[in-house]
C-alpha cells in the first residue's frame, strides 16, 4: 500500500487524476467545498453535473453514492461528486457512520472503475452537513485503508481546509492520527491556502 498524504491545502490546485467534491444531492453547486471546485473549475462542470438525470426531488446523487464528471478548468482529469450525510437530516448516528463510510467507498469504487489512481478528497460533510470530525476522521481512515489495501496501485491524499490555519493543522492530526492507527503509512505536508474556499 501506497502512503496516505494528509495536507493543508486547497484540493482545487491538486495535481492529481481525480478530486473528491462534498457536494449535494443537486450536484450544481453549493457553499464551502463544493462552491470553491465549482468557481474553480468554471461553467462546464456545472453543465455535465446537469446532464445526470434527476429524480422527483432535483437529485442527481442519493447520500452515500458518487457520481463523477470531467473537471473544467481543474488540473485533474475528473471530479467525483459524493453527498455525505447532512446530519441535520440523518439524526442516527449509525446511519451517518454507514452514509460517510458509503460516500468514500464509493468515491473511490468509481474513481478505480474510471482508471484514476491518484484521488485528493476534502473532508466530507464535517462542514455544514455537521457530522463530528472525531468520528469521521475514524471512519474515513478505516475505508480508505481497507481499499489501497485490496488496490495498492492507488494513492489518496485527504486535503485539508479550515479558514484558521492552526484549526487547519489540528484537523490534519486527527487524520494523520487515525490513519496510523488503522496502520496506514502517512506523510504529513502543509502547503499554502488561499481562498478559493
Amino acid at each position: 500500500m501506497k502512503t496516505v498524504k494528509v495536507i493543508v491545502g486547497d484540493i482545487t490546485r491538486q495535481k492529481v487524476d481525480a478530486i473528491i467534491n462534498a457536494a449535494n444531492r443537486w450536484m450544481l453547486g453549493g457553499g464551502g467545498v463544493d462552491g470553491a471546485i465549482h468557481r474553480a473549475a468554471g461553467p462546464s462542470l456545472r453543465d455535465e453535473c446537469a446532464q445526470y438525470p434527476a429524480d422527483e426531488h432535483g437529485y442527481r446523487v442519493q447520500t452515500g453514492d458518487a457520481k463523477i464528471t470531467g473537471a473544467g478548468n481543474l488540473p485533474c482529469r475528473h471530479v467525483i461528486h459524493t453527498a455525505g450525510p447532512d446530519c441535520r437530516e440523518v439524526r442516527d448516528p449509525g446511519e451517518q457512520d454507514r452514509l460517510l463510510a458509503s460516500s468514500y467507498r464509493r468515491c473511490l469504487e468509481v474513481a478505480k472503475a474510471n482508471g484514476c489512481v491518484m484521488v485528493a478528497s476534502p473532508s466530507i460533510s464535517t462542514g455544514v452537513f455537521g457530522f463530528p470530525i472525531g468520528r469521521a476522521v475514524d471512519i474515513v481512515a478505516q475505508v480508505v485503508t481497507a481499499f489501497l489495501s485490496e488496490n495498492p496501485e492507488m494513492e489518496f491524499t485527504m486535503c485539508v481546509y479550515e479558514a484558521v490555519p492552526q484549526r487547519a493543522r489540528q484537523v490534519r492530526e486527527l487524520y494523520a492520527d487515525a490513519f496510523r492507527k488503522a496502520r496506514a503509512p502517512v506523510e504529513e505536508v502543509e502547503l499554502a491556502q488561499d481562498s478559493h474556499v
